[in-house]
């Protein structure tokens, strides 16, 4: 193309209308990212996200949320950064979420009167309740509006005085981890002897009977019965063996414990060598167990059966009396209830033993009795819940030995959830990417130094003097 003044000003001027397009295009860009946001999470774990738990906790929170965070104004030391990012995960499917800090250095009386301990201490605000968040994670947040959302801190009651296991215990037949789990979601424990009170308070939202080991006396199963037939929630954990004078119970709840251990030859393929360990991995249809993904183990566990009907065949006429069933823990079809002892070589034997699959765990419901208390009315649960009922033939799995184990925890979490009419409440996990951390031996940890040291300096010093050689020679 010959170039003459003609051309050069057609270039120029195409030149200036790119120019042009191009900062309009940067502009509208500009403006719309101001506008709108598109964020993708590429970590292991989506832990710089809220976990699906969490949106689903800020979807049932109708009312705005308030969160005064208490940190200083300085650049040394990030918190007020730190907050502005976790919160804005939260913001994002709650607009009205509002934030505010505060500088303990520049308004000490206001830090003082609100118990402030930690820089960036966190006082989230629901409705009229207050409670403060000193761990600027996820989980301690989440469960904080849990809590909150709550109409009222749940009392589980546990029964003591023969040999149960208990609630605050340290040894390892315990629940004491557990139930500290619990507490930070608005579930406290209480101790109660029948003996010693004589009545089962009323503000119980689910009594429980840990496995216990000696006998309940005749007036204490009365109080028991008179609890479930005013509309009490029940969680009972059974062993295998001796019902313990509780067999009115069981006729009561119209089931029947299989006699023996469960025994589950699947645990062989995995490396458990005892035998009376029982893997679930096929759960019923209930809330308790919905869109459950984990595998949970059962230590000696005992088969449990439903007398009554099934619910197309139950008669609801009289509702208070009829009880609804749903296996929600089922074993491997090749399981079987051993009532022989668990020594030596273990057989299925036909005739004396009960082939699976077997139910573990029965979750029962009904309507309430008309005399039960009615539902406050700032409650969260259903305003006419129905009385529900979780029977167990194990208690193991809850005890602080076993607790850690594969779905353990999330499971005994939301079968108290359940219980307590509050089954939209579900365990929040940590978000934790894995390998965060580098662990090497001193071998490796020397090879790596002297690389680094050495290595890599004489190999580009090597390099240099070859590059500095051939450009000599030419």
């Amino acid at each position: 193309m010959e170039l003459n003044r003609k051309t050069r000003l057609q270039f120029r001027i195409q030149h200036l209308i790119f120019l042009a397009l191009f900062l309009t295009i940067i502009g509208l860009l500009a403006w719309l990212s101001q506008r709108y946001s598109v964020e993708s999470d590429w970590t292991a774990t989506g832990r710089n996200t809220l976990s699906e738990a969490s949106v689903r906790l800020l979807e049932r929170m109708p009312e705005p949320v308030t969160i005064v965070a208490f940190a200083r104004d300085t650049s040394l030391v990030p918190t007020r950064r730190n907050v502005e990012e976790l919160i804005r995960r939260y913001q994002i499917h709650k607009p009205d979420i509002t934030l505010n800090f505060i500088n303990p250095d520049t308004e000490p009386e206001q830090t003082r009167a609100q118990n402030i301990t930690v820089d960036g201490e966190l006082v989230i605000s629901y409705g009229n309740r207050t409670e403060h968040v000193t761990v600027l994670q996820e989980e301690a947040i989440t469960n904080t509006l849990a809590r909150l959302l709550r109409s009222g801190e749940k009392h589980i009651v546990f029964l003591t005085g023969h040999g149960e296991r208990r609630p605050d215990g340290e040894a390892n037949h315990d629940y004491g981890q557990f139930m500290k789990h619990l507490a930070n979601k608005g579930l406290k424990a209480v101790s109660l002897n029948l003996i010693e009170e004589h009545t089962i308070p009323a503000d119980t939202a689910v009594l429980v009977i840990a496995s216990p080991q000696t006998d309940y006396l005749a007036g204490e199963i009365k109080l028991i019965q008179n609890y479930l037939q005013q509309g009490g929630n029940l969680l009972w954990l059974h062993e295998p063996g001796s019902l313990h004078g509780l067999d009115t119970l069981a006729q009561t709840l119209e089931i029947r414990f299989v006699p023996g251990v469960i025994v589950d030859p699947t645990t062989q393929l995995l490396g458990i060598k005892d035998p009376s360990f029982a893997l679930v991995t096929r759960y019923g249809d209930n809330p308790v167990t919905k869109d459950f993904k984990f595998m949970s183990i059962f230590p000696r566990a005992s088969g449990i059966q439903f007398l009554g009907k099934s619910e197309p065949e139950a008669d609801h006429s009289d509702g208070n009396r009829t009880w609804v069933s749903n296996a929600i823990l089922l074993t491997v079809e090749r399981s079987w209830s051993e009532s022989d002892a668990l020594e030596g070589v273990v057989e299925y034997t036909q005739g004396s033993d009960t082939l699976g699959p077997l139910a573990i765990g029965l979750a029962l419901h009904r309507n309430k009795p008309a005399t039960s208390a009615p539902t406050r009315p700032d409650s969260d649960a259903d305003p006419t819940p129905n009385q529900r009922v979780v029977v167990l033939g194990d208690g193991d799995f809850l005890s602080n030995t076993y607790l850690g184990n594969q779905g353990n925890q999330d499971l005994g979490y939301n079968i108290l959830n359940w219980l307590s009419n509050d089954d939209a409440f579900i365990s929040i996990p940590v978000s934790i990417a894995p390998d965060r951390d580098l662990v090497l031996e001193e071998k490796s940890w020397a090879i790596l130094g002297l690389l680094f040291l050495f290595g890599i300096p004489l190999l580009l010093l090597t390099s240099g003097i070859i590059i500095w050689l051939r450009r000599r020679k030419r």
